[in-house]
């Protein structure tokens, strides 16, 4: 079952990146269904946020989406390379997002293979967020799409993890952002072999 519109909308986007992890994200692209459950995220926190593209109010033709109400996608170009999936939360004008850095595969896995041209189930197949992207087909056409369509959504299967199991800690490749980004705004599942490292 799709998690509801009322769920992206809390305003407090740490609690939800934290809640995200063993949530299911599935794609429907062309007719074929891929995903698996999500295992590292990091949190954006609008505004305030030195490491956030909508830092001091920042709006621009790519950042708009992230002022729209909660509950679609956000998805960027990252070093003219990597297509970049994140989800928006909070509410209209509040610029959260989440981003999706690694998921353990469960279904289309022989059309995730081919998207990421491997022959066999390797761990980095969706470690990182541009393998997550490019292995579930995500681009910047699905940006702004709604998480309640059937192009794209999020699951709650009722898989949980303790909070042993889960780190909180800095997230990665935002020095840019000076202090904030030392902060513990990154989740991920302990020694998970899909998680980029550090992932103890």
């Amino acid at each position: 079952m799709k998690l509801p519109e009322a769920y992206y909308l809390s305003s407090d986007v740490v609690a939800i990146a934290r809640d995200l992890l063993g949530k299911y994200l599935f794609t429907c692209i062309d007719g074929v269904t891929t995903g698996g459950y999500i295992v590292d995220t990091e949190a954006y926190n609008g505004i305030i946020d030195k490491a956030s593209h909508s830092y001091g109010n920042r709006i621009t033709p790519r950042t708009k989406t992230m002022f729209e109400q909660g509950g679609i996608t956000y998805v960027y170009l990252c070093y003219g390379i990597h297509e970049m999936f994140n989800i928006v939360t909070s509410v209209a004008g509040q610029p959260h997002a989440i981003l999706i850095r690694a998921i353990v595969p469960t279904d289309g896995l022989d059309v995730i293979m081919h998207r990421r041209n491997m022959d066999t189930l390797k761990h980095h197949i969706t470690r990182g967020p541009g393998s997550v992207a490019k292995a579930l087909g995500i681009s910047r056409k699905i940006n702004a799409c709604s998480l309640q369509s059937d192009t794209i959504w999020v699951e709650d299967r009722g898989l949980h993890f303790d909070a042993a199991e889960v780190a909180a800690g800095p997230r990665i490749g935002v020095d840019y952002a000076g202090d904030d980004a030392l902060l513990p705004y990154r989740f991920y599942l302990r020694g998970n072999a899909f998680v980029s490292k550090p992932n103890k």
